[in-house]
């Protein structure tokens, strides 16, 4: 019996697939049968490559961490004071969001939603380390309040997934204007 290879464009494929299913119909309704249709594979051949449904999204979930924040941290020097720092890493993440749309929706979901395995989040939580690390040297700079790092996130950085959403679905166009309102708006209230 011949072993079968793996072959990395079907990997691909199958995570494609689920993005679009995950997007478009949600997690419980984007079955493995969907995923292997939609990758036009057999179903077989997604466990050649993932365990089960659960790691199939978990290795999603990471591969889109590890996207994300490639974009966040794209140009992005420690040597710079905090708030240049930050402000680069906001419109990073700002761009990142306006100019993929998909693999945006797929990980505000994940935020939302308890399919991720929990020791998967953290290791997705590896990837804003910088930003983690940026907020901790302004705390002990005095720039910025000492609060938790998920009352930062949720003050500075998840407001964007709000506002991108509102811009596709064309209610709220975020122009060069608003978006630096917005970052003033993200800063004033996390500086002292």
């Amino acid at each position: 019996m011949a072993i079968r290879q793996k072959c990395d464009k079907k990997r691909v494929a199958l995570l494609k697939a689920t993005l679009h299913l995950v997007n478009n119909q949600g997690f419980h309704h984007a079955p493995m049968s969907k995923i292997a249709e939609m990758a036009e594979m057999s179903p077989a051949t997604i466990y050649i490559y993932f365990e089960n449904k659960q790691d199939l999204i978990n290795q999603l979930y990471l591969e889109m961490k590890s996207t994300f924040s490639s974009f966040a941290f794209k140009n992005y020097s420690e040597e710079q004071c905090v708030k240049e720092s930050f402000k680069k890493v906001w419109y990073n993440i700002a761009n990142f969001k306006l100019n993929h749309e998909k693999e945006s929706n797929f990980l505000s979901q994940c935020d939302n939603t308890p399919i991720i395995d929990e020791e998967i989040k953290l290791e997705g939580l590896k990837h804003l380390q910088p930003l983690l690390d940026l907020w901790e040297r302004g705390i002990q700079e005095g720039i910025i309040k000492p609060i938790s790092p998920y009352l930062l996130y949720a003050f500075t950085i998840y407001p964007l997934a709000f506002l991108t959403k509102k811009q596709y679905k064309n209610s709220c166009e975020l122009t060069t204007n608003k978006l630096i309102e917005a970052f003033q708006v993200a800063w004033d209230g996390i500086k002292i």
